[in-house]
């Protein structure tokens, strides 16, 4: 599916992103993408939010993988293998593409006689194909010196094991996608094992007892078995990268390379713009001079025109603005700085050498789309004397609550507005058998005309330049309207586009009661009206939202037409029609460090009624990963390949890649398979996210760069 994104700032964000997990810090990874040796996995973890990324080859089989640490003990990983001349009847061109899942967490950490402890679930929710579980402990016995021991099952218990618990089927699932519980910790057991040696940080040399046979692709893809002892070496580049060569089973040359990122140290981006000017201090003779209030109306209007040219050199615009005589609230537009209380911090040190020095009190308060979303009060004489301070002193003396729904009044003097932008943009879709990656790159014009701050009209029309989406040929088994799997048709048909064209309504109903309204073609698929109302207090990690959507689906051109609610199967002929109206209630939670959950539950665009669970981490520096899963009435039959909806999403902030201060993201979601279960609409701007940022926890967070 398209996506807008800054793709150049990506592709060199990726390259700043070099040298950011030190080597000597980050264990090796296995052929599987998880820490281990060889093909074993050992009871290391990487330091908490390590993102690796794996590619490798061994025999006949290519690897990639996505390891993310969850937390300091909770590891997750996403693979995707090609397996050729395997003979199964989803392999296309003689290649089968396999999705796994793994969970591992560390019962155990490493004491000074104790060992780590590790216990996993690999491949717990796929085909079975790389299915197997095990407990596993490692022990340094030196510096540089480590050794592995562990027990398998599944997979990891095909050579020279021992009678278990229970029965194991070792049936390939057709859909995959489901959990193997009934497989879990069952069958026989095989021991294994291995020993790792770093003569210096740069190198590591590992040798294992594999008591995996790879008894299948043995008799399936030619792969041969000689020997259950892998040898292995590790090199690490200062970068973080390593770069991995074996020699495995007795027969076969293999090779990986790993990649190793951690954004919760990357620290928040920016820091090519210019610095702020400095807070303005006041005399006492200063403080108590009030004679500028004798005419208070025209000393508003004077100071509300000079704070406006202040805050608009500081890339912030002044929305609202009412001034008394020991207090002053700013109505506050922030376009530009990721990091909420750096804008904050730049309106109060402009109001410090704006505003008449017997106002002591500065409220300032963030607005969305015209929506006041909290209030922030600070004292301007805290300001005077902690500007050369930590900003957690500041911090310390700032004061949070709820914003007023409509105070201070709006200042419409500088609307309409109208912003534009040109900027490359990409889609692609992933894990089609005939294609696992495929990408359209092209020109996305942009444009939002502001009729005032809270009723938005924006666009965009893409033009492709190259890429290979509409290549897509393979027909979905999905037994549901073709909601999502017929976007090989869009591609095809739709160049230019128009992506999104809405009007957009934004509004505060109440103090704690936000709005939207949103009337276009709403997505690349899909025109109509999107109407959403989100509670969300303040000071609360709880919020409560309600989305109602009706729909109509676009024409294939993706300009202005629409084709009704009704697509056909091109194998079967059948004509199945969907709903106008879908929607969900939502509930989410903060649970603090950066943890978030939403639940989503209602009817998705096919008609299918169920649940969303998101799951993400969120960094002060603006990168999120997450994953989700949705399971609704469907059958997984009905469903088709996957049982089920699921995925995981990446969010970079653009200005990793720009060094320039930017509220603006590229967010990719990849999902195991593109089915039409479980579908939702792709509709901007959503209100959770951007109201949130504006609330304590997340102000809070980012307080660090409040001076800057």
């Amino acid at each position: 599916m398209a996506r807008r994104a800054g793709i150049a700032a990506l592709l060199a964000g990726a390259t700043a992103l070099a040298g950011a997990v030190q080597a000597e810090t980050v264990p090796s990874f296995n052929l599987y993408g998880l820490p281990g040796l060889v093909d074993m996995p050992d009871a290391n973890m990487a330091p908490d939010a390590t993102l690796a990324l794996t590619y490798g080859r061994m025999g006949t089989a290519n690897r990639g993988s996505v390891s993310f640490q969850i937390a300091p003990r909770l590891v997750g990983t996403f693979r995707y293998t090609g397996i050729e001349n395997f003979d199964h009847r989803a392999s296309a061109d003689g290649v089968y593409y396999d999705r796994s899942f793994d969970l591992r967490f560390q019962i155990l950490t490493e004491g000074d006689w104790r060992p780590s402890v590790v216990v996993g679930l690999q491949d717990f929710i796929g085909t079975g194909i790389y299915s197997g579980e095990y407990l596993v402990a490692t022990k340094t016995l030196r510096p540089g010196l480590q050794v592995t021991g562990g027990l398998g099952w599944g997979r990891l218990a095909s050579y020279n094991g021992f009678e278990g618990f229970g029965e194991r089927s070792e049936e390939i699932l057709g859909t995959g996608g489901q959990p193997t519980t009934d497989r879990w910790f069952r069958g026989d057991i095989a021991p294994f094992g291995g020993i790792a040696w770093s003569p210096n940080e740069r190198l590591t040399f590992k040798v294992e007892y594999s008591s995996d046979e790879y008894v299948t692709e043995t008799a399936q893809a030619g792969f041969e078995h000689n020997s259950p002892i892998n040898l292995g070496m590790d090199y690490r580049f200062k970068s973080g990268t390593q770069l991995s060569v074996y020699y495995a089973h007795g027969s076969t040359l293999a090779a990986q390379l790993t990649y190793a990122m951690n954004p919760k140290t990357l620290g928040v981006p920016g820091g090519v713009e210019s610095a702020p000017n400095p807070v303005s201090p006041r005399s006492a003779a200063e403080i108590a001079d009030l004679g500028w209030t004798s005419d208070l109306v025209s000393a508003r209007a004077s100071t509300q025109d000079r704070l406006a040219r202040s805050l608009e050199r500081e890339k912030l615009g002044l929305e609202g603005f009412d001034l008394e005589p020991r207090r002053a609230t700013l109505r506050l537009r922030n376009e530009t700085y990721g990091a909420p209380a750096q804008a904050i911090g730049r309106a109060a040190r402009a109001m410090s050498r704006i505003l008449p020095a017997s106002v002591e009190e500065f409220v300032i308060v963030p607005s969305e789309k015209g929506m006041p979303a909290s209030a922030v009060t600070l004292r301007r004489s805290d300001l005077e004397a902690l500007e050369n301070e930590a900003a957690d002193q500041m911090l310390a003396r700032t004061g949070f609550g709820e914003a007023p729904r409509d105070t201070p009044k709006m200042d419409l003097e500088e609307y309409p507005r109208f912003l534009w932008s040109l900027a490359p943009y990409f889609g692609y879709a992933t894990f089609d058998p005939d294609g696992p990656f495929r990408i359209d790159v092209g020109a996305s014009l942009r444009g939002e005309f502001q009729f005032t701050p809270n009723i938005i009209a924006s666009g965009s029309i893409n033009k492709k330049i190259v890429g290979n989406l509409d290549e897509v040929t393979r027909v979905s088994e999905s037994q549901l309207p073709r909601v999502r799997t017929d976007y090989a048709e869009y591609a095809r048909e739709a160049d230019p586009r128009i992506p999104r064209l809405t009007l957009g309504f934004y509004g505060k109903p109440a103090t704690q009661l936000y709005s939207r309204l949103t009337l276009g073609y709403l997505e690349p698929m899909y025109a109509g009206a999107s109407a959403e109302l989100l509670w969300k207090p303040s000071d609360s990690r709880f919020a409560l939202g309600a989305e109602l959507n009706y729909v109509e689906r676009r024409d294939y051109d993706m300009l202005f037409g629409l084709q009704g609610n009704e697509t056909t199967d091109p194998v079967s002929g059948i004509t199945r029609s969907f709903p106008h109206v879908n929607g969900h209630v939502s509930a989410y939670y903060d649970f603090g460090k950066g943890y978030n959950a939403q639940l989503d539950v209602g009817r998705y665009i096919a008609g299918d009624t169920g649940a969303t669970l998101t799951f993400t981490r969120e960094f002060v520096n603006g990168w999120r990963i997450g994953a989700f899963a949705t399971v609704t009435d469907v059958s997984s039959e009905d469903f088709g390949e996957g049982s089920f909806d699921k995925g995981l999403m990446f969010s970079i902030p653009v200005a990793i890649g720009t060094g320039q201060p930017s509220r603006n993201d590229t967010t990719m979601t990849i999902r195991s398979v593109q089915r039409d279960g479980g579908a939702k609409l792709a509709i901007d701007d959503r209100l959770y996210q951007r109201i949130r940022e504006n609330h304590e926890p997340d102000v809070a967070a980012s307080w660090g760069r409040f001076w800057r």
